[in-house]
């Protein structure tokens, strides 16, 4: 007598019900997963602006002279440039257009030799991208110094 081979696997009605399963919880996370990839775009670009900040500031110093950094015409969403001090067609940093991005902050911002800003107010870039609610502030301190908040810049009074 032949003994009767037991079957492996799955039945149709248990693999329809896993990929219902699956597609429930693919639906329920994609929206979570949207937001967080924007709010990582939010860092991104605070950080890229942190970044260049910190550059005009070390280039002043080690040049021993006044650096600025500019906008592009479109603005600072369109992307920003350092530009060398004493020939103006050639920049020390190019940084490209950040996609989706607004960026509202100061017209440019010079660093003296010293690494101190011009100026008697303090700039800060207020950042924010399509489809996220998070939003970044990058100020920089009258001695010169930018850092990061994980929220909108507060107008000054």
């Amino acid at each position: 007598m032949v003994a009767a081979r037991r079957a492996r696997g799955f039945t149709l009605p248990e693999l329809l019900a896993g990929v219902a399963v699956m597609a429930i919880l693919a639906t329920v996370a994609a929206p979570s997963f949207s937001e967080l990839i924007a709010g990582q775009r939010v860092k991104s670009a605070a950080s890229d602006v942190f970044a260049s900040l910190l550059r005009t500031r070390s280039e002043a110093i080690k040049r021993n002279t006044a650096i600025t950094l500019s906008p592009a015409d479109e603005g600072w969403a369109s992307g920003w440039n350092i530009a060398h001090p004493t020939d103006g067609d050639i920049l020390l940093d190019d940084h490209g257009a950040i996609t989706g991005a607004t960026i509202d902050g100061p017209s440019s911002v010079t660093y003296l030799p010293n690494g101190r800003l011009s100026g008697t107010t303090a700039p800060s870039f207020d950042i924010e991208v399509d489809g996220s609610s998070q939003r970044r502030c990058v100020e920089i301190d009258l001695s010169g110094r930018p850092y990061q908040k994980p929220t909108a810049c507060v107008p000054a009074q």
